[in-house]
């Protein structure tokens, strides 16, 4: 279907379509963000160590990051239609199987695969969208799309944490079953067949080039931490092996008759500058998901449920925001709108770093609304002008690298966030440590509490606890001023959007 059609479709049938390209990116995102939650219940069922419950995530992001690209080239040769309905049947079906697993290996066999089919339902469901709708409402189109992508990484704790508490950790695959169940019939009912363009072959080199690049990019940044990078000889080989690929990858593109990827793409300023932006969408949604939940229990208090409750309205509040943004690309600049989600993310992180212990749960609240609007604010407007210029035969591979960069950017801001963190904490101890002697003036002046006696064993294990909660706290505080600090500067990038009237007269 091209957008010439699109006004052929009534307004129930373009809503009901809509609904069912939701199904896949709601089943994507929402099984990740439950799982993060249910991780530490399915250690002793699959009775494994805990950094050996950490390959539960790594195998499936490494697994979709390696086969995103795959599925936006194979548009050349299969309908998009049956690719969509390949990826959530088997989606579905190895939801299943997860939910049934009893080892380690098992689970590690099936989230593989089940990355696989993952991997295609978030670019095919959006380069599907955009058929329908004709270009002046796409602001619209991806409103409704991201109300579905975002249900998952911002409602998922919540839903995870409940799931997990009232059943069993098998929930958080087995949820997936009726949204897949749905999603294949109202494909299958709906989507027109349309054909595949079979405009080239299949460069075979480039995609496994690759593959080999992302995979090894996936798996430093997902492990790094834990492997203390570049102490690590694994780390350091993979980023070696890593590079070499993404160079022959590049030699390939550039010289190659026939390369997996169209250069095309990377002439348009609006697509490489959303590449960009949409990484640091990933940063923004995930980071601050890694960061005030565990905040909110480690120097908050707050037990598991409470925090996911405290973190509700912040998807509440994407999710309106959306639907209001969604019809406000059509009358106001798209650059203005994703100026405005940049600065409501950065300034609600940078009101973040200000919270201590004894902030109320209602600020910590409020705070969150503002950035669910900041990531509504953002995301919208920046998928209708990214793809504003692009010819529909692009889409498929373009709305897969959108996606791929969208994880890209999700691991790096994890991986950014998450060792910020640990070394601001370790600096922040040993600072504190040091003035914790008997030989410190200031204790001559004012005498220590006496839980805080350096003569007592007690004395010196509270006071060591003490030291580790507020070495923690600050490294806290440290994190959300650096999340703080990337996202306001990349608001000079919106600049070099093209507007809505140069986008139309190109």
């Amino acid at each position: 279907m091209n957008a010439a059609a699109a006004p052929a479709i009534s307004p129930l049938r373009k809503g009901l379509i809509t609904a069912t390209l939701m199904s896949g990116p709601i089943m994507q995102v929402l099984d990740s963000s439950m799982l993060a939650v249910a991780m530490n219940h399915m250690q002793g069922t699959l009775s494994a160590a805990q950094d050996q419950m950490a390959w539960v995530l790594t195998s499936y992001l490494i697994s979709v990051a390696v086969m995103t690209p795959l599925w936006g080239a194979l548009t050349d040769h299969f309908s998009r239609k049956s690719l969509f309905l390949a990826g959530l049947v088997g989606f579905t079906l190895t939801s299943v199987l997860c939910g049934t697993a009893d080892t380690l290996t098992e689970m590690l066999v099936f989230r593989t695969i089940q990355g696989i089919f993952g991997a295609g339902l978030i670019p095919l469901s959006q380069a599907a969208l955009m058929d329908v709708y004709d270009p002046k409402d796409y602001g619209v189109a991806m409103g409704w799309w991201g109300i579905g992508l975002m249900f998952g990484p911002i409602l998922g704790p919540t839903l995870g944490g409940y799931v997990t508490e009232w059943y069993n950790w098998r929930w958080a695959f087995f949820i997936n079953v009726p949204f897949g169940i749905v999603g294949v019939l109202m494909t299958w009912w709906l989507l027109p067949l349309g054909a595949a363009r079979k405009r080239r072959q299949f460069n075979y080199y480039g995609f496994v080039m690759l593959a080999i690049g992302v995979a090894c990019l996936q798996f430093v940044l997902d492990r790094g931490t834990r492997l203390d990078w570049l102490s690590s000889n694994v780390i350091v080989t993979l980023l070696c092996v890593g590079g070499g690929a993404f160079w022959l990858f590049f030699v390939n593109s550039v010289y190659s008759k026939n390369p997996f990827v169209d250069p095309l793409l990377l002439v348009n300023r609006n697509f490489v500058i959303g590449l960009v932006l949409r990484a640091v969408f990933g940063l923004i949604l995930f980071g601050s998901l890694i960061l005030v939940p565990p905040f909110l229990q480690t120097v908050g208090g707050y037990p598991l449920i409470d925090s996911g409750l405290i973190m509700a309205p912040r998807g509440i509040a994407t999710m309106i925001s959306a639907y209001i943004v969604g019809r406000l690309v059509r009358h106001f600049d798209a650059k203005l709108l994703i100026a405005i989600g940049l600065t409501l993310a950065a300034t609600s992180a940078w009101a973040m770093s200000q919270l201590t212990p004894d902030s109320s749960g209602a600020w910590v609240i409020w705070l969150n609304v503002v950035q669910g609007f900041g990531v509504a604010w953002f995301f919208v407007p920046l998928n209708t002008v990214a793809f504003a210029t692009m010819p529909a035969e692009q889409r498929d591979l373009g709305t897969s690298f959108f996606a791929l960069t969208g994880n890209i950017g999700r691991s790096i801001g994890i991986a950014i966030l998450s060792s910020y963190l640990v070394n601001q904490s370790q600096i922040n101890r040993a600072r504190l440590t040091e003035h914790a002697t008997p030989f410190n003036d200031l204790f001559s002046h004012i005498p220590l509490p006496e839980t805080w006696q350096l003569g007592s064993t007690s004395g010196l294990a509270a006071l060591e606890k003490t030291i580790d909660f507020q070495a923690v706290f600050l490294a806290y505080a440290s994190d959300f001023r650096l999340l703080a600090a990337i996202l306001f500067g990349c608001l000079p990038l919106t600049l070099l959007l093209s507007t809505r009237k140069k986008a139309a007269g190109a």
